[in-house]
């Protein structure tokens, strides 16, 4: 009978998705790295690419030690602007984000908490449940506690965090990163879930990883990766409607190519370091980047470039694992 109910409760969840698209765009956009996307593995990609060989070649060892030197050196350079951005102004005791990982918004929190070196705790919130934030009159991911403070809404968490680490600075530093950076919640983020669940196939690529990494309990995840997929599948339909989407691809090329653009040959919009608009746009693409849609996003644009330092600029994860 508890089985019984759970797969009601899931389904009642399930059916109402179409009136609470946000949540749902939220709970079930898939995350980051698959498994086989090792250290090691993105090192020797980054590596092959900087010395301009082909990523077999390297693997077959044709890069030699000079060559590897002129590489690291170069990865170390971006690298630097990780290390410019941390400040002992401010250093809390705790800080704990209530997420999905596949949340975008999500996401954008977390690189910049990891850009800026902040160590942080990681509270996966159940979807359907939402148990573990009944504490909190928000109903919705991301919050933030900063030794015990809440912070909610993500544009709101990365000004305040700013505004702490840089006390005498403004924000943002001028009309270009506040327009791209609203550009990411407006529009970048309409553009992912068409993509990610544009097919049955995608759909279910995409809840294979949620319903592994999510917090469901055993019965929840047995039936979200084919119910959640199906219903995804169809609100990603609805999207396209909604936001005037006619080609998916064709819209998240279009978004990639008008990002690149907007560099202007500069490494990043924020010119030698990243800027809030930097770590936006790189947050809410990380989730999919090893995705079918991500894939073909990077082969078919000219991102790849501007992603890669920003992998090396954000670096390692700051999140502290219990």
């Amino acid at each position: 009978m508890r089985r019984v109910n759970g797969l009601a409760t899931l389904s009642r969840a399930l059916s109402g998705v179409y009136a609470t698209e946000q949540r749902l765009v939220q709970a079930a956009l898939m995350s980051t790295y698959s498994s086989s996307s090792s250290n090691s593995h993105i090192f020797s990609l980054k590596l092959a690419d900087r010395l301009g060989l082909s990523r077999p070649s390297l693997a077959h060892g044709v890069a030699g030690t000079v060559l590897f030197s002129v590489a690291v050196s170069s990865l170390a350079q971006d690298a630097h602007a990780k290390e410019l951005s941390r400040s002992g102004k401010f250093l809390p005791s705790e800080v704990v984000l209530y997420q999905y990982e596949a949340c975008p918004f999500c996401n954008k929190v977390k690189a910049f908490l990891d850009y800026n070196n902040i160590p942080y705790k990681i509270v996966e919130v159940n979807p359907i449940s939402k148990k573990e934030i009944k504490w909190s009159d928000y109903k919705k991911v991301p919050i933030l506690k900063v030794d015990g403070e809440q912070m909610v809404d993500s544009s709101d968490i990365i000004n305040k965090l700013f505004h702490r680490i840089n006390p005498d600075s403004s924000i943002p530093d001028g009309d270009e990163e506040k327009k791209w950076h609203e550009w990411v919640d407006n529009h970048l983020v309409h553009v992912l879930s068409p993509n990610i669940y544009r097919t049955t196939s995608e759909a279910l690529e995409s809840f294979d990883y949620i319903t592994t990494h999510g917090n469901f309990s055993f019965t929840e995840r047995l039936v979200a990766k084919y119910a959640g997929a199906a219903a995804m599948y169809f609100v990603s339909k609805k999207l396209k409607k909604k936001y005037n989407i006619t080609d998916e691809r064709a819209a998240l090329y279009e978004a990639a190519e008008t990002w690149v653009d907007a560099l202007k040959g500069r490494h990043y919009l924020g010119g030698s370091k990243p800027n809030l608009a930097d770590l936006a746009v790189f947050g809410v693409l990380r989730p999919i980047r090893y995705l079918k849609s991500g894939k073909d996003m990077v082969e078919h644009t000219r991102i790849d470039e501007w992603y890669t330092r920003m992998e090396n600029a954000v670096g390692e994860s700051s999140r502290i694992k219990e």
